[in-house]
């Protein structure tokens, strides 16, 4: 079976490192075709639910893919009865145009996986958790190496220190995050926003920019970096 005969998937894009390695893995093995990104945004803010992402820049990262995104508006604070009505209707979109597959970038939470199958069973979905019961330090030392870039966006600081926020996710980031800290953030310690790598066309050029506290996490303001211009022709 070729790639174009894999069954069709939308998947689930967060903007961070753990959905665009998501993509990155189906691409490779073909077992489904993505053909959107799915996200859901904060409709007051114009921003990516949880990771407070700009929404220009989730529309860059898309470009980048090559793949159209379907943006899921979503009220703050969203009451689950909400969300879960969102996305049922993004399901229905979905199925109808032939789509019968999610792809999730979980790594090892047993609980959202369950809240994931029971939900989407009820639309007639199924999902497909290509980086599951993946050691993570060493998932995310191959993301790394395969040249993966990104910033941490969100910091819970009761998890981990707020000095985190804005930094790098490299291997210097690896090394020094605290004993019980997953190095993926799987426990919600920290958000990352993905700029570059295999799944890309192009690096997505970013800068951080003010650091702010809301809702009890803290938060890097990533903005677009401004490009160089081109010299004048002499």
């Amino acid at each position: 079976m070729t790639i174009s005969d894999s069954p069709k998937a939308w998947l689930a894009w967060s903007s961070g490192k753990d959905s665009a390695w998501a993509l990155h893995t189906v691409r490779r093995s073909g077992v489904v075709r993505v053909v959107a990104l799915l996200t859901t945004v904060n409709r007051t803010y114009q921003r990516v639910a949880m990771h407070a992402v700009r929404e220009g820049l989730l529309e860059m990262q898309a470009r980048q893919t090559g793949l159209p995104l379907v943006k899921v508006p979503i009220p703050s604070p969203c009451p689950n009865a909400v969300y879960e009505q969102a996305i049922g209707e993004a399901m229905e979109r979905a199925r109808g145009e032939g789509v019968r597959h999610m792809v999730f970038g979980d790594l090892f939470l047993e609980d959202i996986r369950a809240y994931r199958e029971k939900q989407l069973a009820a639309c007639g979905m199924t999902p497909v958790f290509p980086l599951w019961g993946r050691e993570t330090r060493q998932l995310a030392e191959q993301m790394i190496a395969a040249g993966l870039s990104a910033h941490l966006v969100s910091v819970d600081p009761r998890k981990l220190d707020r000095s985190f926020v804005a930094r790098r996710f490299d291997r210097d980031l690896l090394d020094a995050l605290p004993p019980g800290v997953d190095p993926c953030g799987e426990n919600g310690e920290f958000h990352t926003f993905a700029s570059a790598g295999p799944m890309f066309s192009n690096p997505i050029p970013v800068e951080p920019g003010e650091i702010v506290e809301r809702d009890g996490f803290v938060f890097a303001d990533l903005r677009a970096a401004p490009q160089p211009s081109e010299s004048p022709e002499i």
